[in-house]
């Protein structure tokens, strides 16, 4: 009988790509902080892109601070942004993958 080297045994074959981990990462800790979840699911239940001051108010928060978290949505991929005047207005991506889209469906 061979002898048994640990972790070696019955190794689970890895099942993500690599990349795909690495995207649902950077979507999983940018939806780590409780203001960017609530601000995920608002955009996910307006029916026409927000404008960010338009946040100030329901988070009390400053507009810098928003425009912080909405980089942070934006870089992770879930949300996109059109300028209208001095005004950034935000909405969920459209192109969203199925496993973030049911996520934020989820999302109370």
């Amino acid at each position: 009988m061979a002898e048994r080297q640990r972790g070696v045994c019955c190794a689970p074959e890895r099942r993500m790509p690599a990349r795909r981990v690495e995207q649902l990462t950077e979507v999983l800790k940018a939806l780590a902080d409780p203001t960017r979840l609530e601000i995920v699911a608002i955009l996910r239940d307006a029916t026409e892109p927000v404008c960010v001051c338009d946040l100030t108010a329901p988070f009390d928060l400053s507009q810098p601070t928003l425009s912080h978290h909405m980089a942070r949505l934006r870089q992770a991929g879930l949300v996109e942004s059109e300028k209208r005047g001095i005004w950034a207005f935000y909405r969920l991506r459209t192109d969203l993958p199925v496993a973030v889209k049911r996520f934020v469906e989820a999302v109370g």
